[in-house]
């Protein structure tokens, strides 16, 4: 089923929804419409068991900020999870870098969260759930589930995280070692990278050495 407006588009689709977004309107009026559509149609699909819902943009000039309205918005009905944000327009950083986009919560068993750009989340993803991003992951909690970085195919994201105990990591297309290995890791914040085609893990203070787009705290 297809409901359609002037501006919001929400499609069933076999596995979920899918909400289109109209990339010429004003921001202001798309806002508007989707809390209307959310409040006052649709119930029967809107309401009940968890339903994944896929987020298309378009091409519209979008930044962090209301990238993030727009979530929260959907994030409203608690049973629509969001599974994948397609936002090809989206504003970059002062450095010309992607902007870093900010979650917090917690990624249980069977919930996958999907993100276009670098992400910073902040909560623990626990076995069974996954995080599988086209950029950078830095997770402020424990990864014991699975996470993806790089997942477009670049290899110089890396993946850091306050405890590392995952299930698998993976960057670009290269598989870390089995669970097994991540046995007895030390409790200080490391990261995984790739090094030679071969996933390795160091301290975080090292990452700069990676990453020399990063910026460095110096002192004074």
């Amino acid at each position: 089923m297809t409901v359609k407006s002037n501006h919001v588009t929400i499609k069933g689709i076999k596995d979920g929804l899918v909400f289109l977004f109209d990339d010429q309107c004003d921001f202001s009026e798309l806002l508007n419409e989707l809390r209307y559509k959310l409040e006052h149609s649709h119930q029967n699909i809107l309401t009940g068991p968890i339903v994944h819902v896929d987020v298309k943009m378009g091409m519209r000039n979008i930044s962090e900020e209301q990238k993030t309205l727009i979530l929260e918005t959907l994030k409203q009905k608690g049973n629509l999870l969001i599974r994948s944000v397609e936002t090809p327009g989206i504003v970059e950083d002062e450095q010309g870098g992607p902007a870093i986009k900010t979650l917090c919560g917690m990624v249980r068993s069977g919930q996958i969260l999907k993100h276009e750009g670098n992400l910073l989340f902040m909560g623990d993803v626990n076995p069974g759930g996954q995080i599988i991003c086209t950029g950078d992951v830095i997770v402020i909690g424990a990864i014991r589930g699975m996470v993806h970085a790089g997942s477009g195919g670049n290899e110089k994201a890396v993946i850091a995280a306050s405890f590392l105990a995952p299930t698998q990591l993976r960057i670009a297309e290269v598989i870390s070692r089995p669970p097994d290995e991540w046995e007895n890791r030390e409790t200080s914040m490391e990261f995984a990278f790739l090094q030679e085609g071969s996933m390795q893990i160091d301290k975080i203070n090292h990452v700069g050495k990676i990453r020399p787009d990063f910026n460095v705290f110096k002192g004074v």
